[in-house]
């Protein structure tokens, strides 16, 4: 799909939940807060209140488990989506339908899924996980074979050449059907091939516009082999501020207690993985703080010490708008965005930028599908009892 009907005309907008930490400023101890289920609470709470889509949870072992937090933090918002991640090769994917079927049920539908193949080879390791890059997404194909599979309500019977599964079933199907939206960001060649054929909306870090549109274009090249289309989404921080100068200088105080030493040494971390997106951000930069406008009001100062995104729009709310629509124009629908710290950017970004786009954004609150309506105790672990309706005498 080419041309103006590839412009999304409305967007959605997800802020982010910093369950590895959260502070006023990068790199250091000074301005950090305890990120405990009650601040968690107030960041989830703010975005479901100002009418964001959803919260992004991150994943790894420098996070809060986001399967834990999103079911504790479900039912205290009420439009509010979760963007949760699953893991192959991490976890089985059949015990990732039934979580994931469960997740969505007693959310009321507001589950997203994050499909993570993971990009650190240390920490791949210390989990269990000893792939070279290209087998991990190999292992995610088949992983979503079987997990679409299952979500769909078919009886699974696969030997791949990784996972192998007789008489796989799910007897209490997911809200949405016939799973929740999937969503996946892999730059590489094998990345890509597994997202044209298999998921839903496909993710991208925030690199300036161009690039990001080539990405799309590639992307959706791929998937147009295989008989497919599908949406695309961006992740990226935000510094809002009332005019473009205090934006900017929000910006430089944001890594004002970052020193040189902690810069190396988080950069040589980085580039122990084998991430084709990661090398892509460290790459913006360099890791020279003196080169980080990497394009007009896109600034790579985050990317120093954090993984992942690490770029971030800058200026006032009339100039951040524009530069979301630039992305919207390219191709882009959907918006992950975070800032430091998240509960107050939540709200600098929801008062200020999020009235002034066009949103895409509906309650999931609606009628359940029928069969999640099912009475009675499973018979012998392996069916549902049938309804009857008695008959008019």
């Amino acid at each position: 799909m080419t041309g103006s009907d590839a412009i999304p005309e409305k967007i959605k907008v997800l802020w982010f939940l910093p369950t590895h930490g959260d502070g006023r400023y990068l790199g250091a101890a000074e301005g950090g807060r305890v990120v405990d289920i009650g601040y968690l609470k107030q960041v989830a709470q703010a975005a479901d209140q100002l009418g964001y889509y959803g919260v992004l949870l991150p994943t790894g072992r420098s996070c809060e488990d986001s399967w834990v937090v999103a079911s504790a933090l479900a039912p205290q918002t009420q439009r509010l989506r979760f963007l949760v991640a699953v893991r192959p090769g991490l976890l089985s994917p059949t015990l990732a339908a039934r979580m994931t079927a469960t997740l969505d049920r007693i959310s009321g539908g507001r589950l997203l899924i994050n499909v993570v193949t993971g990009g650190d080879p240390v920490e791949n390791a210390g989990d269990g996980i000893f792939l070279a890059h290209d087998e991990r997404y190999e292992v995610t194909r088949e992983f979503l074979d079987i997990y679409k599979a299952e979500l769909s309500g078919e009886t699974v019977n696969y030997a791949g050449k990784h996972l192998r599964i007789e008489d796989g079933q799910l007897l209490f199907r997911s809200h949405q059907r016939p799973y929740p939206p999937l969503y996946f960001g892999g730059s590489s060649d094998a990345g890509i091939e597994v997202a044209a054929s298999t998921i839903d909306k496909y993710l991208t870090w925030g690199e300036p516009p161009q690039a990001v549109a080539e990405k799309v274009a590639r992307v959706r090249e791929a998937a147009g082999r295989v008989g497919r289309d599908m949406s695309f989404g961006i992740r990226l921080h935000v510094i809002v501020r009332e005019t473009n100068a205090e934006a900017w200088k929000a910006a430089e105080n944001l890594i004002s207690k970052l020193d040189d030493e902690t810069i190396a040494r988080a950069q040589k971390q980085l580039a122990r993985q084998d991430s084709v997106g990661q090398s892509r951000m460290r790459a913006l930069h360099g890791g020279d703080r003196t080169k980080l406008e990497i394009s007009p009001n896109l600034w790579a100062g985050v990317g120093l010490v954090r993984g992942g995104a690490g770029t971030a729009l800058v200026g006032d709310a009339e100039t951040v708008a524009e530069w979301i629509d630039e992305y919207r124009r390219v191709g882009i629908d959907t918006f992950i965005l975070s800032g430091y710290p998240h509960l107050e950017e939540a709200y600098s970004f929801g008062e200020r930028v999020l009235p002034r786009l066009a949103l895409d954004h509906d309650d999931p609150r609606t009628s359940a599908p029928d069969d999640l309506k099912a009475v009675g105790e499973v018979i012998a672990n392996t069916a549902i009892p049938e309804r009857r309706v008695a008959s008019a005498s």
